[in-house]
């Protein structure tokens, strides 16, 4: 019950990046998204994949790895639309 509880709760923060990344893909541009918060955001999921594999805790480890990709390809267009203003 314990990792099932865990799934689901993983695949929902996990996924709940899935439509902001879809959009800066779609559009090209991070649009008003804080830079700050999505850098605190990440490094603080950065720390939670650590975390994962110091408690060896594969669901930790694979939720919070695919989240850190897609806060990733966020900060890529955050960046980058940035960098040409």
């Amino acid at each position: 019950m314990n990792t099932a509880v865990g799934l689901i709760a993983a695949f929902c923060t996990t996924i709940s990046y899935f439509p902001q990344l879809k959009k800066c893909w779609q559009t090209g541009s991070a649009g008003d998204l804080s830079l700050r918060m999505f850098l605190i955001l990440a490094i603080g999921v950065a720390t939670w994949v650590i975390y994962g594999f110091l408690q060896r805790d594969i669901v930790i480890v694979i939720a919070n790895s695919v989240s850190l990709c897609m806060l990733l390809g966020i900060l890529f267009f955050k960046l980058r639309e940035r960098k040409a203003g």
